[in-house]
């Protein structure tokens, strides 16, 4: 299933996307998607509803250099265990919505293309081999990163957490197989990124278990699984796009903050 975050202007609703491209719509459903889906009934076409980020998580953990080119991209070797770090639950946007360019305080905006996990299940020291049985899904993610102020800093929690950092979307898939997906990020339609996610050096199993081994992990809970080679500079009035196979593609516009 593809699940959907939409409005329609009064109230934020989840829902199952169905049909194929140019007809889809979307089916409203109950409360939250977790467990058995109940519909109520209600029925929109895709493209009278706005769709809103697929889930607002109580944390967003990220990783990085999980991709051995990336890596070395930014100057290091390959990490021997995955690098952990996060992002506000406040920097989540979703399709659409605007990434917000922090001018007075970064000159240096790049984007990093990822597959994200969602989780589904109250967990803590998640095995590798029942990691499957926490996963509700997956769905793309842009974990925008101020450069400049992240080698300013020498740590990472300013220039990842800005308000917009975070965009997530257009939906969450639940029935895909993410150990050898093509993922793919353009801006203004020309392609900077270019992989698959068989190249993580860390594959999720191993996140899920590494991460879970730290902290309780509640449903809606959202793992960046970590960004391939080729990031670079966005600019205001671009248009960013991360594409997963077996998923769509998440667009967002950059706007200036003033």
């Amino acid at each position: 299933m593809r699940i959907a975050r939409f409005t329609t202007g009064e109230g934020v609703t989840f829902g199952v996307v169905e049909g194929g491209p140019g007809e889809e719509f979307v089916a409203a459903v109950h409360g939250h998607p977790f467990g058995t889906v109940q519909f109520t009934g209600e029925r929109r076409p895709l493209s009278e509803v706005r769709l809103v980020a697929p889930m607002l998580p109580s944390k967003v953990i990220a990783i990085g250099k999980n991709y051995a080119d990336h890596a070395r991209e930014m100057g290091a070797e390959p990490p021997a265990e995955p690098v952990v770090f996060s992002k506000p639950s406040t920097s989540v946007i979703g399709p659409g919505e605007a990434i917000v360019y922090p001018e007075k305080l970064s000159e240096r905006v790049d984007f990093e293309g990822e597959l994200a996990v969602v989780i589904g299940r109250l967990c803590r020291d998640v095995p590798v081999e029942r990691t499957a049985e926490v996963i509700f899904g997956y769905t793309c993610a842009n974990d925008v990163t101020a450069r400049d102020l992240q080698k300013k800093d020498g740590q990472w929690t300013r220039a990842k957490g800005f308000d917009t950092f975070c965009p997530l979307g257009p939906w969450i898939q639940t029935d895909l197989d993410p150990a050898d997906l093509a993922i793919t990020t353009t801006v203004n339609g020309e392609i900077r990124q270019s992989a698959r996610t068989s190249q993580l050096l860390h594959d999720i199993p191993a996140l899920i278990a590494y991460v879970s081994a730290v902290m309780t992990l509640i449903p809606g809970d959202v793992i960046l699984t970590g960004t391939p080679a080729g990031v670079g500079p966005l600019s205001v009035g671009d248009e960013v796009g991360v594409g997963i196979e077996g998923i769509g593609t998440l667009s967002n516009r950059v706007v200036s903050r003033d």
